[in-house]
């Protein structure tokens, strides 16, 4: 019974979380850890997601179908783990659409790993932060069942979508879920943009931003900045793809006609 607060505090916990709980009791070395995690195993009170990170199962709850918290276990897989692209759109209650796959930045991600019905997968954090030591600028902690957890801001979260949109789905995905964010403090939009000194995302950002200027309250004084970082060259708005569009001369943008006309809004 001793241990019952510890699961209740972590619904979600990884084998150092476990570790230090039970010398916190008197309790040091592997072999309690292990006989622990064997007892509760077996019960069908904890469950493995992979090497060192488990999950608690309610009492009564079934062990093989209980439905994991996804945003838990992005938090947990590494310890500077940050929820991120397409993901914190979900965590925000801002994505048009809910993935099956799990979006988490850090400084070492792990391969893809697969529990429950998600996916998830890891990115390093750019660059640009990872020589800065500034992986967490944009970030903030929120509080979920009880367990801390570390999210990007909505603001991040725009930038980090336009620089890697392989990794939030569908040009529509991402306009309409970006649409849907009333406000965003746009000063910490452009600093975040300009942190990361990439010419085609800060290009990006500077479209998106001119493409909503009214609801979104842009000024020039926003936008200037970001016209000085844009490419000299025309680039496409997904290099990867290099779908054919026209040229918005004004960022260097080749852009995709779906983009600049919201065709998707012609189909009801």
């Amino acid at each position: 019974m001793k241990h019952d607060d510890f699961f209740r505090k972590h619904p979600v916990f990884t084998g150092d979380d476990l570790a230090k709980h039970l010398a916190s009791h008197g309790h040091v070395g592997g072999r309690a850890q292990e006989a622990l995690l064997a007892y509760h195993q077996k019960a069908g009170r904890v469950v493995r997601i992979r090497r060192g990170l488990y999950a608690v199962i309610p009492s009564g709850a079934d062990t093989d179908s209980y439905p994991v918290d996804p945003f838990l276990i992005a938090a947990k897989l590494t310890p500077d783990s940050v929820v991120s692209h397409h993901t914190a759109l979900e965590f925000h209650g801002k994505a048009y659409s809910v993935y099956s796959h799990i979006t988490y930045s850090a400084s070492r991600p792990l391969g893809h790993l697969t529990f429950r019905f998600h996916v998830f997968r890891g990115t390093r954090f750019p660059r640009a932060l990872l020589c800065n030591g500034k992986e967490h600028v944009g970030v903030s902690i929120a509080e979920r069942a009880g367990m801390e957890l570390r999210v990007t801001s909505l603001e991040r979260t725009l930038v980090d979508v336009l620089d890697r949109p392989d990794l939030s789905g569908s040009w529509e995905e991402i306009w309409r879920s970006l649409e849907s964010i009333e406000f965003f403090d746009l000063d910490k939009v452009v600093e975040y943009a300009l942190l990361l000194g990439n010419a085609t995302t800060g290009a990006k950002v500077g479209f998106f931003l001119e493409q909503h200027c009214d609801p979104l309250m842009v000024e020039d004084r926003h936008l200037r900045p970001l016209r000085d970082l844009r490419p000299r060259q025309p680039h496409y708005l997904d290099r990867s793809k290099r779908t054919s569009g026209r040229l918005v001369s004004g960022w260097n943008l080749v852009v995709p006609r779906e983009v600049l006309e919201r065709t998707w809004g012609e189909v009801s």
